[in-house]
């Protein structure tokens, strides 16, 4: 059976009080929509369309880069009108799943038992048993507790509101049905729109059974139409994220204040402090230590490494047993090899930095390739941009910086090579040897007097 996925996404979500369509507003670092495609992708279907309207370019300008068709509804008409605008994408397939761009949290597993559990009948539909149903369509069913019909809530009688069983909304249908039921759907109702689920006394009429699935969370079903709801969904799904991470064997200090923006995987003995972001692709080896306040983004993190407080690490590599933090800020393109130190208001930026060296304090290095056990002192900077390019600066084995030292590249710092404090290098600095470079002779003056304020008479 090939499955076609529908995505219905043209509503406005006035509720969010925004110029950003509703389906582009972020969760876990991406738009909600986004969660719905690729969720849909993992049951590999045959072809997934996204129904757009409000905002409508903008939308497919976001999510270009996901594979998708796109059908447009130029007026929002209902759900039963949504999916007829998707229609003429969906003449190879054999069964249409209907999913909600704002209904970010729907699992794929549940919606493989939907599929499952609608292979015979060809029509299925997940619904939910609420406490609190209002402002959803109820459940209709007959004496064999067969789906029969969902009535809206505008549109239900007194004792039809009495129900709490309700529609959550996504469906299964064959497309061959589907096609001849929204030809008959009517917008006779309190909102004059052609609701989708009002085919389904038609299937009833001809025979089909309606088979229903439960969700295994309610979080699953639910829809954001503001930004109350956003919030309260992207703490359901952080601590979901938070879970997974302590089940493969991370300690979180308190799993409430980390937040994941990606795909993360750790090693055994992982410890991650409070008020981390991880965002992107993140990998932690075993006995890694994140501590308070980072935000790593796509880096891979060697084992034994200890992440102090207040780092920023973006698009970098960091080798086994390296130190990096206080107040660092490692930049794209850095890599570090084994026993790194990388401190306090440091900032690397496209710098391969080899075993053992050190970076401690206040110093910025930028387009760099450093050897082994070198040691930088504090405030040196790698002059690396001439206002038009950028340029390397090579630094050999076991070399050892002065604290601010201004070194203007392109230029080589020779293996074993010592470079005075407060020098500006701008040319090769020999092996083996003291290089400094001060513009003038140390002065004392004797008679000097450091000036006073004068008192003021009142």
């Amino acid at each position: 059976m090939k499955t076609g996925v529908v995505i219905l996404a043209a509503g406005q979500g006035t509720r969010m009080k925004s110029a950003l369509p509703k389906v582009l507003h972020p969760l876990a670092g991406k738009p909600m929509l986004q969660h719905v495609i690729e969720t849909a992708q993992r049951l590999d279907p045959e072809t997934i369309v996204v129904v757009y309207g409000h905002g409508g370019e903008l939308v497919r300008e976001r999510m270009q880069e996901c594979d998708v068709e796109w059908a447009l509804q130029a007026e929002q008409l209902g759900t039963g009108h949504a999916v007829q605008q998707a229609m003429p994408l969906l003449r190879e397939v054999d069964q249409v799943l209907v999913l909600y761009g704002d209904v970010p949290l729907i699992r794929a597993s549940t919606l493989e038992r939907l599929v499952e559990a609608s292979a015979e009948t060809r029509m299925g539909m997940l619904t939910v048993e609420l406490e609190e149903p209002t402002g959803y369509g109820r459940i209709i069913r007959d004496e064999y507790e067969r789906i029969i019909r969902v009535v809206e809530q505008k549109d239900a009688s007194a004792e039809e509101l009495h129900i709490h069983e309700i529609n959550a909304g996504i469906m299964l249908i064959g497309r061959e049905e589907l096609g001849q039921w929204l030809a008959e759907v009517r917008n006779d109702n309190a909102q004059n729109e052609y609701y989708l689920p009002d085919i389904i006394p038609m299937a009833v009429g001809e025979g089909h059974v309606i088979a229903s699935v439960h969700p295994d969370d309610l979080y699953e079903v639910e829809g954001i139409n503001d930004r109350v709801q956003l919030s309260r969904l992207e703490r359901v799904y952080q601590s979901r994220q938070a879970e997974s991470l302590m089940r493969a064997g991370a300690t979180l200090i308190d799993p409430a204040r980390l937040d994941i923006r990606g795909s993360v995987s750790v090693g055994q003995d992982v410890v991650i402090e409070p008020n981390v972001i991880l965002e992107g692709n993140v990998e932690l080896g075993d006995g890694v230590h994140v501590g308070a306040n980072n935000v790593l983004r796509d880096v891979v993190v060697g084992s034994g490494c200890r992440i102090l407080e207040n780092c920023v690490i973006e698009q970098a590599i960091i080798g086994q047993a390296c130190q990096i933090g206080p107040f660092a800020r490692v930049r794209p393109g850095t890599e570090l090899a084994e026993r790194v130190r990388i401190g306090n208001f440091v900032e690397t930026k496209n710098a391969q930095i080899a075993e053992g060296s050190k970076v401690n304090h206040l110093s910025y290095i930028g387009d760099t390739t450093m050897g082994r056990d070198v040691n930088v002192g504090a405030g040196t900077i790698t002059c690396n941009y001439d206002g038009a390019y950028k340029h390397r600066t090579l630094i050999g084995d076991n070399a050892f910086i002065g604290s601010n030292t201004q070194i203007v590249a392109p230029v080589t710092i020779e293996a074993g090579a010592t470079i005075g404090a407060g020098s500006t290098i701008t040319k090769t600095a020999p092996a083996g040897k003291l290089t400094l470079c001060r513009t003038t002779r140390q002065t004392t003056i004797a008679n000097w007097v450091r000036p006073t304020k004068k008192r003021e008479n009142h």
